[in-house]
C-alpha cells in the first residue's frame, strides 16, 4: 500500500516476515541532493536503538532502498507539537548523543552544492540568491560548532506518537553537523515564536541564554534556505507532480524576512560572544 506525503521518494507499506514494514523507493536522481543511502540506513539504525527511530529490516545499498518497521502510531499536528517541546529536547539530545555518521551536513555546503547543480542542470537559480549567500556566508563565519549526529529535517510529517512517545522517522538528511541546525529547523517547520523558541533552548541546554537563541534564530533562515535551494535542485530533477520552485519561492521568503529583520546583526555580535 503507497503511503501518502513525501516529495522525494516513494514510500510502501508492506506485510514481509508476518510484521508490517515499510519500503523506500529512492526518488530519481536523489544523490543530487547530497543523500547518502548508509548514513540513512545508519542514523536510522542509532535512533532505533534509543526508541526514537524506526527498526531497520533490511537495505539494499546498489538500489539505495531501505526496509523499516513500520510504527503503529499517530501523526502529531504542528500546534501539538509546539506544546510539546521538552519531548522534542528529549528525543534530539538522545539523538545529538549517539556514535558518528558517516556523512557530514552543513547548510552552507548544501546551499553552495545545490546551487552547482541547479547551474549544470540548466536549472532557475533565484534572483534572492546572491544577497542570500552573502548573508549565508556571515552566518557560518559566525557559528563555530562541534559536529554531532544530526537529523537535519523535522517537518511535522516526520512526528509520530506511538502512545508512550515522539517518534521521528525519514533520516535520509542525517549527517554529522550543528545541534543548533535542528533546533532551529524544528522551530522554523512549527512556527515557533521567540518565547517558544527559549522554551525550547531551555528544554534541551537546562536553560535559554541570549548566545543560544542568537544562534536558533540566525540557523532558522540558514534552514529555509537549505529547503529553498532543495526546491531549486528538484526541479531539474524529480519525476513527482509537485511544484519544487513555488516551494523554493517559499523557503527564500522566509528567509528574506529573517534577513530584514532589524535585530539580525544584534543576533550575530551575541551569537560570536555566546
Amino acid at each position: 500500500m503507497p503511503l501518502d506525503g513525501g516529495i522525494t521518494n516513494r514510500n510502501y507499506r508492506v506485510r514481509l516476515g508476518g510484521r508490517d514494514c515499510v519500503v523506500r523507493l529512492p526518488g530519481k536522481d536523489t544523490e543530487l541532493l547530497g543523500i547518502d543511502r548508509e548514513a540513512e540506513r545508519a542514523a536510522t539504525a542509532a535512533a532505533a536503538a534509543i526508541g526514537v527511530g524506526p527498526d531497520v529490516i533490511a537495505f539494499e545499498p546498489s538500489r539505495g532502498c531501505l526496509v523499516t518497521g513500520f510504527i503503529e502510531a499517530r501523526p502529531v499536528p504542528a500546534e501539538e507539537l509546539r506544546t510539546r517541546a521538552a519531548e522534542v529536547a528529549e528525543a534530539l539530545r538522545a539523538v545529538h548523543a549517539g556514535p558518528p555518521l558517516p556523512a557530514s551536513f552543513s547548510p552552507f555546503e548544501r546551499t553552495r552544492a545545490y546551487e552547482r547543480t541547479a547551474r549544470e542542470r540548466g536549472g532557475t537559480i533565484p534572483e534572492a540568491y546572491p544577497a542570500v549567500r552573502a548573508a549565508a556566508d556571515a552566518v557560518e563565519a559566525a557559528l563555530p560548532y562541534e559536529p554531532v549526529p544530526c537529523h537535519n529535517d523535522l517537518l511535522t510529517a516526520n512526528f509520530l506518537d506511538d502512545g508512550e512517545r515522539l517518534r521521528i522517522v525519514d533520516w535520509e538528511y542525517a549527517g554529522m553537523g550543528d545541534r543548533f541546525f535542528d533546533l532551529a529547523n524544528f522551530s522554523g517547520h512549527h512556527d515557533l515564536s521567540v518565547e517558544e523558541m527559549e522554551t525550547l533552548i531551555a528544554a534541551y541546554f537546562g536553560e535559554s541564554t541570549p548566545g543560544r537563541l542568537a544562534r536558533v534564530r540566525l540557523m532558522r533562515p540558514m534552514a529555509a534556505f537549505w529547503e529553498g535551494m532543495w526546491g531549486v535542485v528538484q526541479a531539474t530533477c524529480s519525476e513527482l507532480d509537485f511544484d519544487f520552485l513555488g516551494y523554493a519561492d517559499e523557503y527564500l521568503g522566509k528567509v528574506q524576512t529573517a534577513l530584514d529583520d532589524p535585530d539580525f546583526p544584534r543576533w550575530l555580535d551575541d551569537a560570536r560572544a555566546a
